[in-house]
């Protein structure tokens, strides 16, 4: 028995594919063209692929010193994103019913509805006073700033475990610190894996947080070095494609591999 095709949301699936896959091929073509082809027609395919444009790039941009301040940037954010977020969920989630715990929950969570621009200056103002303004304090401030949303998703993901596991770990003689990392950690597996990669898309493709934090160019980043070298070749979009490329590649990568991951996790952790 065949099954009946949907045309209306099947040609609207197409549309918003194309809407998608388009800015990636104008990137593509772009990047391998001369500024003379370029010139000629912006979406017809490139006589020849021109690859100088990725190492003069690559030259202008000192780009492997900021993939590689972008990568341990983004490591470091990760690692510790999973380690403190995840028991500072398991603590307000298991005492849920106190009252100072359901107010910390809330405050966290609402923390969601206020934007950046609104807190910037002074967070800009405070980093500077504390020393924090470089990749150290950047890595701090994506942790905290990754709260409110990550306490929202674990906290309904870990209030969907049976508190009997841990009851049963307590009667063994098993301490409060022990039942986290032995029983509910191992358990948050595919909520770490949404948290962790949704982690690393924002703290790998984020410009405006390092724009007002970083003062040091050794220390930019790549989205940073993406927009010197556009204020420097205004004119030349052929090598700011090739660049714009080379630093999307890593995340497309990780998101092709990790995207189902990514959509289960948030389902769980939100329907609770």
């Amino acid at each position: 028995m065949s099954r009946k095709v949907n045309w209306p949301l099947t040609i609207l699936l197409i549309i918003c594919s194309l809407f998608i896959l388009f800015p990636l091929y104008l990137t593509v073509v772009t990047a391998l063209k001369t500024p003379e082809e370029m010139g000629q027609s912006l979406l017809d395919l490139p006589e020849s692929f021109h690859w100088q444009n990725f190492k003069e790039a690559i030259r202008l941009t000192n780009f492997f010193h900021a993939f590689r301040n972008s990568a341990l940037v983004t490591v470091f954010t990760v690692a510790f994103t999973l380690l403190t977020n995840s028991m500072v969920a398991y603590a307000i989630a298991r005492n849920m019913h106190r009252k100072f715990f359901k107010m910390l929950y809330y405050y966290f969570v609402s923390a969601m509805f206020v934007p950046f621009p609104i807190i910037m200056l002074p967070v800009v103002k405070e980093t500077s006073f504390l020393g924090l303004n470089n990749m150290a304090g950047l890595i701090f401030l994506y942790i905290v700033y990754g709260l409110a949303f990550n306490i929202f998703i674990y906290v309904g993901y870990i209030r969907s475990i049976p508190y009997s596991l841990e009851e049963a770990a307590y009667v063994d003689g098993a301490s409060t610190w022990k039942v986290f990392w032995k029983v509910i950690f191992p358990l948050l597996a595919p909520i770490n894996a949404t948290v962790g990669i949704l982690t690393c898309l924002w703290a790998w493709n984020d410009f405006l947080l390092p724009l007002v934090i970083l003062n040091n160019r050794d220390s930019m980043t790549l989205p940073l070095v993406q927009y010197v070298f556009q204020s420097q070749f205004t004119t030349n979009y052929n090598l700011a494609f090739a660049s714009y490329l080379m630093a999307l590649s890593p995340m497309i990568i990780v998101y092709l591999f990790a995207q189902k991951w990514i959509i289960s996790g948030v389902t769980r952790g939100a329907v609770k």
